[in-house]
């Protein structure tokens, strides 16, 4: 009987997997021609774990053997290298924790990050061997030393124009204040002053809750007018690309006096439309000597000329209006003019055309406030949320005031099932599991295709999260790497990200039962076997407090979590990016706390080709006499429900005592129940397993594992996986589960 496993993908072993059994004898040619394996690529045959050159392919199998057939990624052993140390480099795990600490030797780079296992924090000493411990100071900060983000500023937020910043992407629920997409800018139109303010909400779709001035909605202003711009769609309110002559500054206009030139648009850019705006600030009336206000006339012109980008005039000045009022009004006076002129670059001048009334009784001055440029430009912003409002200046609108517009937004996200694919439409969502997936997907993240993303990994924790409670609600308004981004969004939900066959996938820290791996003295290569403790000291952290940013209150609050048995006053403060609910906050502070106390033992190891097993994050069991984690050695023998076995085993009175077995593919069965016999060297199964125990000495005799209920094996985490040669070194902390009581 021959067991045949074809591995199409040896990335996916689940998915590329082809298996079945031959009762007959065969070669590995006569297998590869009745399972029409692809020989155009490079593949590599496995007989009982141990590669077999081509020569010997014609030879028979001896029965009972493990045949598995593996195509290789990348050419695998062409140009003389090792095959087999190519299916080891495609497995390689990594995983980011930060720098310092006991353990860092036990962890490797990722995505050009350093290895670790402890920060120290404010107040103590927090650990955390699984999920990275966050920084502090999180929110906003960037370890490239970018600049801050006004979101999550101290200082007083409000609308700016961040010029050269990326465009913010924001995911889940949040409180903003958008930036300017463009500079504002003002318009009289019978006499009162319009603000026209063009805001970029960010990048993607959103839904839009509530658009406020500071605390107030934005309802509760008739003198407001506004709109929210979906990505694809224009601004129906006003011409938004428009440049102020930074020159034009409330100039006063007198007669026989130029004032100009100024250049009104940059190089490179047209305008169609230029508007004037002017100011009578002493109004323009005489004060008759009946008491009375007496009409008086003010007249100016305004001239332009067309020049190049360099400056140069394309021609001679022309008028473009020769403008003036009558008025008989004491209160100051605001206008605006517009023009129409040719696509172009401009230079603007003004002169009074008639003379000053200097008296003391007559308004007649004029002054020469701002000179607009309408530019001509297509007005396609991509994919962008933009929101547009118009604002008449009023008691109720000051200009501090008018630069406080502030929005309530919740991001729009497509979702994933495995039945149904990416959803037809975005949705306003908080998950945590479809902003780890936009990261990766969009043109603004890493822009993967969806076979390099782990998106059932991500639906199943998606379902986790939204059962917990557990959202992410950020804005991501500074630089910083895609993997900066996927850590901190996966933090919020005790979870990580990691590369693993070109794939990228994801693990939460979470209660898990069933071990994937059983590993022994018979697959640990001798004095590999290390056991590292982080002891506590004075400065060991009992309890964590996590700074949030709230979503009552929109400003940063914090809770505590600690544990039962806490005794020290020694607290860590850490920052939950993301993170804006106070339940969710305590829960991870409570965890994190149960970390640093319960997860103090690190456990390195060299096996082989089993090592490739199991994934970051997966249960695994280790039994070893040197820390007298249980009994281990081979089954040499079975007679119905007897083992004979490689080693004496010795059972304590009293006490109920298991058999774990190894299956062919490294995964765990059991542990039996068993019971002694008069051989220290034989037991007696209560049941008959499910699995097939291989005895014989022409394949791999199946691994145990034995002792009492609780100490047949230790159970650990996988945080480490590296190619050493032909071996495997792997990196675990030991289990505990009171951290998962939160």
């Amino acid at each position: 009987m021959i067991y045949f496993n074809y591995f199409t993908n040896p990335c996916q072993p689940d998915k590329g997997r082809v298996s079945c059994i031959f009762v007959q004898s065969k070669t590995i040619w006569q297998i590869i021609k009745e399972q029409k394996v692809d020989m155009t690529m490079p593949v590599l045959c496995l007989v009982n774990g141990t590669p077999l050159l081509r020569k010997d392919w014609e030879n028979a199998v001896v029965d009972n053997s493990v045949v598995c057939l593996i195509t290789l990624p990348l050419g695998g052993g062409g140009g003389g290298s090792n095959p087999l140390k190519t299916v080891l480099t495609v497995a390689l795990l990594v995983a980011t924790v930060y720098t310092g600490g006991a353990v860092g030797a036990a962890y490797g780079a990722i995505w050009g990050g350093v290895a670790a296992a402890g920060v120290s924090m404010v107040g103590g000493i927090l650990i955390n061997t699984f999920v990275p411990t966050p920084k502090p100071a999180l929110n906003g900060m960037t370890s490239a030393g970018y600049s801050q983000s006004p979101t999550y500023s101290l200082q007083v937020q409000g609308n700016e124009a961040r010029l050269g910043n990326p465009i913010p992407v924001i995911y889940g629920r949040h409180l903003i204040y958008p930036d300017f997409a463009s500079q504002p800018y003002y318009r009289y139109i019978d006499n009162e002053q319009y603000v026209y303010q063009l805001h970029c909400i960010g990048q993607g779709e959103y839904d839009v809750e509530q658009i406020r001035i500071e605390d107030t909605p934005i309802s509760s202003f008739e003198e407001i007018t506004c709109a929210v711009i979906r990505p694809g769609e224009h601004n129906s309110l006003f011409d938004e690309d428009v440049v102020t002559s930074a020159e034009v500054a409330g100039q006063e206009l007198l007669k026989g006096t130029i004032c100009g030139s100024f250049i009104l648009n940059p190089a490179e850019t047209m305008i169609t439309k230029i508007e004037i705006d002017v100011a009578f600030q002493r109004g323009c009336y005489y004060a008759n000597d009946s008491g009375g206000l007496s009409v008086k006339t003010i007249s100016w012109k305004i001239e332009a000329r067309a020049i190049d980008d360099g400056d140069a005039p394309l021609g001679e000045w022309y008028t473009l209006g020769n403008e003036s009022i009558t008025e008989a009004n004491h209160n100051a006076m605001y206008k605006t003019y517009a023009y129409e002129v040719p696509a172009g670059r401009y230079e603007l001048r003004a002169t009074r055309i008639d003379d000053k009334d200097t008296s003391s009784r007559s308004g007649h001055e004029i002054r020469w406030v701002s000179a607009k440029g309408f530019v001509v430009s297509a007005k396609d912003y991509g994919n962008v949320t933009m929101l547009a409002i118009v604002m008449r200046a009023t008691d109720n609108l000051s200009q501090r005031s008018s630069r406080m517009v502030n929005c309530i937004i919740t991001r729009k996200l497509r979702t994933w099932s495995p039945v149904s694919g990416w959803s037809p439409s975005a949705e306003a969502t908080q998950s945590i599991a479809w902003a780890l997936a936009d990261i990766l997907k969009a043109g603004y993240g890493a822009n993967l295709a969806d076979k390099a993303i782990d998106l059932e990994a991500l639906y199943r924790l998606d379902q986790t999260w939204t059962a917990r409670g557990d959202t992410f609600n950020a804005v991501y308004d500074s630089k910083l790497t895609v993997y900066e981004a996927l850590s901190r969004t996966a933090k919020a939900g005790r979870a990580i990200a990691f590369i693993q066959g070109g794939i990228v996938r994801f693990v939460r820290d979470e209660p898990k039962t069933i071990p994937v791996a059983l590993f022994g003295p018979r697959n640990i290569v001798k004095n590999s076997l290390s056991i590292q403790y982080i002891m506590p000291s004075e400065d060991t952290a009992d309890s964590v407090c996590v700074e949030y940013f709230s979503e009552k209150t929109w400003k940063t609050s914090e809770v505590t979590g600690s544990f039962a048995g806490s005794t020290s006053d020694k607290t860590a403060t850490v920052e939950l990016f993301g993170c804006t609910n106070k339940e969710q906050a305590l829960r991870e502070a409570t965890y994190m706390a149960l970390a640093n106390r319960y997860r103090r033992r690190i456990v390195s190891f060299t096996t082989e080709l089993e090592g490739l097993v199991p994934s970051y994050g997966d249960l695994i069991a280790i039994t070893h006499d040197m820390a007298k984690w249980g009994q281990g050695g081979e089954i040499l023998k079975q007679d119905g429900l007897k083992l004979s076995l490689s080693e004496p085993v010795v059972f304590v009175d009293g006490l109920s005592h298991y058999l774990a077995l190894r299956k062919k593919d490294g995964s765990l069965a059991g542990p039996y129940g068993v019971l002694p016999t008069e051989n220290a060297a034989e037991v007696l199964l209560t049941e008959m397993p499910e699995i097939e125990i291989l005895t014989d000495t022409n394949s791999e005799r199946t691994h145990f594992a034995f002792g009492t209920a609780d100490k047949w094996s230790v159970l650990a985490r996988v945080t480490g996986i590296r190619p050493r040669s032909t071996n495997v070194e792997i990196t675990a902390v030991i289990e505990d589960n009171r951290v998962h009581a939160s």
